[in-house]
C-alpha cells in the first residue's frame, strides 16, 4: 500500500510536466537536509534527527509577484527519544520516510526574494526503529506510521539569475503522525526544519 502511493505521486507529477506545453512552466530539482523532531507526551525525553529530503518540483508563474509550486519529495525524518512503556525505559531513534506532496504559494517581495507557504500531503513509505533496552541493541520495523499525514509548511526561498535557489521551511505535521491503535492514547506529531538548494531550469 505505501508502495503505490510512492507511485502515484510520482506518476501524478510526471503527468503534469509531460501535459504541460506551456512556456511558462518551469521545472526544476532541489535536495537538502532535514532537521526533524516528533512532539508527544508519551516521550520522556527527545531530540531532533538529522535526515535529507530530495524531489522535483515546477513553479507556475500567475503573476509577476506570484506562483503557485507543486513539489515531489522524499523526505527522510523521525526523532531520538526515551519512552517508558509497560515499566520498561527504551532509549532509540524512530525514522520514517515520506513522499511529500507540498503545493507552495511564492510571494515574491523582491526580484528573487520569496516567501512561501502552503499545505503538503503526506505518505508514509518505510519506517524504522532501533533502540537500546536492558543493555541491548535492538532493530524493528514496527509499522506504527499512519499512511497518510497532512501538513504544511511556512518558509522563505531565494532565486539567483541562473535558476540556482537556497530555500529554508519549517514543516508542521496536523494529523497524528503514529496510528492511535499502535500507540496507546499520545498523539504524535511531525515537525521539523528543511534547508535545501536545487536548480529551475
Amino acid at each position: 500500500m505505501k508502495k503505490t502511493f510512492l507511485v502515484l505521486a510520482v506518476a501524478i507529477f510526471g503527468f503534469s510536466m509531460s501535459a504541460s506545453a506551456q512556456e511558462y512552466w518551469n521545472f526544476g530539482i532541489k535536495g537538502g537536509v532535514n532537521f526533524s523532531n516528533m512532539t508527544s507526551d508519551g516521550f520522556e525525553d527527545n531530540n531532533s534527527r538529522t535526515g535529507f529530503n530530495v524531489g522535483l518540483l515546477a513553479e507556475i508563474p500567475v503573476s509577476d509577484r506570484f506562483s503557485v509550486q507543486p513539489e515531489v519529495l522524499y523526505s527522510t525524518q523521525g526523532t531520538e527519544a526515551t519512552r517508558v512503556f509497560a515499566g520498561e525505559r527504551y532509549n532509540g531513534e524512530y525514522q520514517v520516510d515520506y513522499v511529500q506532496v507540498p503545493l507552495i504559494a511564492k510571494i515574491y517581495l523582491i526580484d528573487g526574494l520569496a516567501l512561501e507557504a502552503g499545505p503538503s500531503f503526506n505518505f508514509a513509505v518505510n519506517e524504522e526503529y532501533d533502540f537500546e533496552n536492558g543493555g541491548l541493541d535492538l532493530e524493528t520495523e514496527p509499522e506504527m506510521a499512519s499512511t497518510f499525514e497532512f501538513g504544511g509548511a511556512l518558509g522563505a526561498s531565494y532565486k539567483f539569475n541562473n535558476g540556482f535557489f537556497l530555500s529554508g521551511r519549517y514543516t508542521q505535521g496536523f494529523t497524528d503522525a503514529f496510528d492511535s491503535d499502535n500507540w496507546d492514547d499520545d498523539a504524535v506529531k511531525n515537525n521539523g526544519i528543511q534547508l535545501g538548494v536545487g536548480l529551475i531550469f
